[in-house]
């Protein structure tokens, strides 16, 4: 069933009006993605504690369905576009939003086509279509995505799962941090402080509403070669960046969300851009030392973790935000150590 949206709402552009989401809407998302999605652990470990200098919480939602944090979203938006008759839905992405759509569209038994960059890691290209979804390629900035997204919008009458400007995708996303903090306070921790890496900006605007009244600060962490949100925060409002290459490549969109950054700007405490040695270093790392097999997205937020400077406290949670790597980068990587 689609969900009254039951707040003020947003004005993101002239004649545009978008439903803004509370902290209430994260609990509803919560209820409405009971038994669809994986409960991902939260673990620790020693010698990433020992690195940091503080007790690390980290949310693996590397093992979640469909490889990312991503499926929560996704599985909300799609599903009220189904209830209202939806002929078939379309979203641009660098590739785990992507790898949402498409599952939670099979799940409707609704045509998907994605629009990917056209140097998208071949691993999410084929995971997408494996899913029976249309992969379209499009230039490699996301003013070219977007362009695509609308012309076939309008030529075959799909309707877009925005992967920033939704508001259920952004509370969707915001289940994983609010899970995140309720499993480290059922072992009787209270978070000082979560680390959340920033791409488009679902994540970390979700974040920021499940945090609220937590009494915990919401970090952000993005790549230093891509930083569309602390230019955001510098001009106060979206921007452009020139963006560079990262290996971060599901944290690539050159220019934050409005929505996202509407929601976001006054509540994240810090935003740490992350150099690509420290992303690779951290990948490393978790693999090594934990165990965990993550994409250089959720990298990030694991490096921006480790070099988060002094007084951020004692606990801290890490959104492990996917795990859909290309094996070849991995081996890459470990050669190097």
């Amino acid at each position: 069933m689609g969900h009254a949206w039951t707040r003020e709402k947003l004005a993101i552009s002239p004649g545009t009006e978008i439903p803004q989401p509370t902290s209430i809407d994260v609990d509803r998302a919560a209820d409405r993605l009971a038994g669809r999605i994986w409960r991902t652990p939260v673990v620790r470990s020693d010698h990433l504690d020992a690195l940091s200098g503080a007790r690390l919480w980290l949310k693996t939602e590397n093992l979640q369905r469909g490889g990312s944090f991503k499926i929560r979203g996704a599985l909300l938006a799609v599903g009220r576009l189904a209830s209202k008759g939806s002929r078939g839905v379309i979203a641009q992405s660098t590739g785990n939003h992507a790898i949402a759509v498409a599952l939670a569209a099979r799940e409707h038994r609704l045509p998907a086509v994605l629009v990917l960059p056209s140097d998208a890691a071949p691993l999410k290209i084929r995971r997408i279509r494996d899913s029976g979804a249309v992969v379209v390629l499009a230039g490699t900035v996301l003013a070219e995505r977007e362009a695509v997204v609308e012309e076939l919008r309008e030529l075959h009458g799909l309707d877009v799962v925005d992967p920033y400007q939704d508001p259920d995708v952004v509370a969707g996303q915001g289940t994983a941090t609010a899970e995140l903090i309720k499993q480290v306070a059922a072992e009787g921790v209270t978070l000082d402080s979560v680390v959340v890496p920033i791409g488009g900006g679902s994540a970390i605007a979700g974040a920021c509403l499940a945090a609220a009244g937590q009494g915990l600060t919401v970090v952000g962490a993005e790549p230093a070669s891509v930083p569309a949100f602390g230019a955001a925060l510098r001009a106060g409002q979206p921007v452009t960046v020139s963006a560079l290459e990262t290996i971060a490549d599901g944290l690539r969109p050159d220019r934050i969300g409005s929505l996202p950054f509407h929601l976001a700007h006054r509540r994240v405490s810090t935003v740490i851009a992350v150099e690509e040695s420290a992303i690779a270093d951290a990948l490393r790392v978790a693999l090594l030392h934990a165990r965990l097999v993550i994409e250089p997205a959720a990298a990030t937020a694991l490096a921006a973790a480790l070099q988060y400077p002094a007084g951020r406290g004692t606990d801290v949670g890490v959104l492990l935000s996917g795990g859909n790597v290309e094996p070849s980068l991995v081996s890459a990587l470990l050669d190097q150590v």
